[in-house]
């Protein structure tokens, strides 16, 4: 079973450019897991996954950023690479070029994606196709309205 707690992204010096968490999570903890990662990361390594005590880091770089997804150690590996490959291949779907200002234009759209993929910690069994189709069917002021309201709720 997938135990997907959060999914982020980020530069490679760690600057965050959106993170969307998919289980409760404190504020700080979330922050303390994102700060981690920088510091954890070899670039010379083609490892794609990191553990720590208390949870494991599956990342793949993506020009010059991090996908980066935050799951339990008794999540299934394979299933998470998989679900990291499912979001690699979103954000090109969104932003020209996968850089700090595109990704940040476009931080809605890749959030609404990656929630159609990741629904409560588990992943959907979704393709690229559908998710395109399930994001332009939602209403897009909707959504945006909905964000806000939770990250207020969150702070």
């Amino acid at each position: 079973s997938s135990g997907i707690n959060a999914e982020y992204g980020c530069t490679r010096k760690g600057n965050v450019l959106l993170s969307r968490q998919f289980v409760e999570m404190s504020k700080s903890r979330i922050e303390g897991l994102l700060s981690a990662f920088p510091k954890l990361v070899v670039t010379d390594k083609q490892h794609t996954f990191i553990e720590t005590e208390s949870v494991r880091y599956v990342y793949q770089p993506l020009d010059k950023l991090y996908i980066v997804l935050i799951t339990t150690k008794t999540s299934n590996i394979l299933e998470d690479l998989e679900t990291l490959r499912l979001f690699a291949r979103v954000i090109p779907e969104y932003c020209r070029n996968i850089d700090e200002k595109e990704v940040s234009d476009n931080v809605f759209q890749l959030i609404f994606a990656f929630d159609e993929i990741i629904a409560l910690g588990y992943r959907e069994n979704v393709n690229l196709a559908q998710i395109k189709t399930f994001t332009e069917m939602d209403s897009h002021d909707e959504k945006v309205y909905q964000a806000v309201r939770q990250t207020q709720e969150r702070e």
